[in-house]
């Protein structure tokens, strides 16, 4: 298959919100209380809520930048191009890679709303959730109808709300949640816990995917901050590996026939081991183990319930029949270090050689459509919706590389940066609390288009 005939929907993209996102969502008793971004005197954004700063506003957003830039910034708006946080630019960057769908992971609240999880007030994070579900359903997907998949935060502290609120986005036509690695790593229940049953039905009667992004729950299992962030990017994808263990060999997901659960960011190439080794180890120690598939495997079990996704996989996808390629899609990772963007047909296109193109059509779009109840060609003519289609309506967007101040300062106890360097700047940012006295405002989005269009 030609390059521009592909279709793409990518099932791990990031949304970085707008200033004006919590505008006209919440509650007349919950307005004075919502989250608020902040222009401050050293020119870096960064939200309030409840008396604290969340800082990094697009932590890793760095698409579009020189590659020599990367890192945990941006910490302004302006750093940003506009795509990340401006819908309509969104999709000229997507029609500018020839990407026709995604899905937006959120950014200022943590890809499971723990942000609002961790607050004592739970009325106040339950209004926050659906307001912010909201605004990403209705707004940021809605203004353009066909080329998102709506993705909603979950209650993991309450799973008689969450499940409530599964069914309530359903309502509105979402049916992907995001979901923790393993909750106990937040707080919460373990997965094998009857406590999580509410969610299991409701997300299996709605046809909801529960998203499990890397990080969710535990974040990196790290032991050598000396060691260089290299080996932090390598290994994050294959973090998943010990949930996907979980999950096989848990009772729930034989249980719940109707329920799907997405390995977001994990990668591919780890799964055909993942499932031998599963099998293996069944066979061999179930006798004493007690565990009763019932006439299946776990590498079954797998295929039936779990999706995965991958950027840049070339192992994988040649053993997409040991994988089972019914479960593969593709993400493109925008805006983050990691991304393809904006060269991300050419760069699948290697992933994809040789590849039938029955096959390409799963992995592109067709099993993504499929499993999150996605139909943009309900809205969107098929023919206008190949990359050299969209390609067509993005010949004004801007591609070139912007600078957004200088390449990040080397460490000064190391040769290079280290994962104790960049753990270092994310907890001094994050136990940063709010200084309520200095010059400061709220973040204007017309200035903020002003100074990025000056960087």
């Amino acid at each position: 298959m030609q390059t521009d005939d592909l279709i793409l929907v990518s099932v791990d993209d990031h949304v970085v919100e707008p200033p004006d996102m919590w505008r006209d969502r919440l509650p007349a008793r919950w307005q004075s209380r919502a989250p608020r971004l902040v222009h401050k005197p050293d020119d870096t954004d960064v939200w309030v809520f409840e008396g604290q700063q969340v800082p990094n506003i697009g932590l890793n957003a760095v698409a579009g930048r020189p590659p020599e830039e990367y890192g945990m910034e941006p910490t302004s708006l302006a750093q940003l191009r506009e795509g990340n946080y401006d819908v309509d630019r969104r999709i000229d960057d997507m029609n500018a890679a020839g990407i026709l769908g995604s899905m937006c992971f959120a950014s200022m609240c943590g890809f499971c709303g723990e942000l609002f999880g961790r607050q004592p007030d739970k009325e106040l994070a339950r209004a926050m959730v659906q307001a912010y579900n909201d605004w990403h359903i209705d707004t940021w997907c809605g203004s353009h109808p066909g080329r998102f998949i709506p993705l909603a935060l979950p209650m993991l502290w309450n799973p008689e709300w969450m499940a409530e609120e599964i069914r309530r986005v359903a309502r509105k036509g979402c049916h992907a949640m995001a979901f923790a690695d393993n909750p106990t790593g937040l707080g919460y229940p373990s997965l094998h816990s009857d406590t999580w049953q509410p969610v299991w039905q409701a997300a299996s009667d709605e046809g909801t995917v529960l998203a499990i992004h890397i990080g969710s729950g535990t974040g990196m299992k790290l032991q050598d901050t000396a060691a260089p962030v290299e080996i932090m990017i390598t290994s994050s994808p294959i973090s998943l590996f010990g949930c996907a263990a979980e999950l096989v060999f848990s009772k729930f997901l034989r249980q719940y026939p109707g329920l799907r659960i997405a390995l977001s960011e994990g990668g591919i190439g780890w799964v055909p081991y993942f499932l031998e080794r599963a099998d293996y180890v069944y066979r061999h120690h179930r006798h004493w183990t007690h565990q009763d598939f019932g006439g299946k495997l776990p590498s079954d079990v797998f295929r039936e319930h779990i999706i995965t996704c991958f950027i840049d996989d070339a192992a994988g996808v040649r053993n997409r029949d040991l994988i089972g390629v019914d479960t593969i899609t593709w993400e493109s990772d925008y805006p983050h270090s990691d991304t393809t963007w904006p060269r991300a047909p050419e760069e699948l296109a290697r992933s994809l050689e040789g590849v039938p193109d029955a096959d390409v059509r799963k992995i592109t779009h067709e099993n993504a459509m499929r499993h999150f109840r996605y139909d943009p060609f309900a809205v969107i003519p098929k023919s206008e919706c190949t990359v050299g289609a969209l390609r067509k309506r993005a010949q004004h967007v801007d591609l070139s590389l912007k600078s957004a101040g200088g390449a990040a300062p080397a460490p000064e106890d190391a040769p290079f940066v280290t994962i104790g360097h960049i753990m270092k700047q994310l907890a001094q940012a994050f136990a940063t609390p709010f200084e309520g006295s200095g010059p400061k405002h709220d973040v204007d989005p017309e200035e903020t288009r002003r100074r990025f269009d000056r960087s």
